[in-house]
C-alpha cells in the first residue's frame, strides 16, 4: 500500500490523524506529516482516513487488494 496526500488540496482538518495517528501526524496547526507506506496492520485505519477526508486529498494505492483477496477467500 501506498499512500499520497496532495498537500495543496489538505486544509489541515485533521481526520486522517486521528483515525489513523500511527500513520498521520499534524506538525503545527496546517503542515501534515504521514508515512507513505503504512505497515499493513494499518489498513483499515488508513482505509477510514482516506474515506473522512473532506477535501479527498489522500489517495491510497493497494488499499483495496487485500480486501479484494480476503473476500474472495471468504466465498470459498
Amino acid at each position: 500500500m501506498r499512500l499520497v496526500v496532495d498537500l495543496n488540496k489538505c486544509q489541515g482538518y485533521a481526520q486522517c490523524a486521528f483515525l489513523a495517528p500511527d500513520v498521520f501526524a499534524m506538525h503545527g496547526e496546517e503542515s501534515l506529516l504521514y508515512d507513505p507506506r503504512p505497515e499493513e496492520e494499518q489498513r483499515e485505519r488508513v482505509a477510514r482516513a482516506v474515506a473522512a477526508c473532506p477535501v479527498q486529498a489522500i489517495t491510497a494505492d493497494g488499499l483495496d487488494r487485500a480486501g479484494a483477496s480476503q473476500e474472495a477467500s471468504d466465498v470459498r
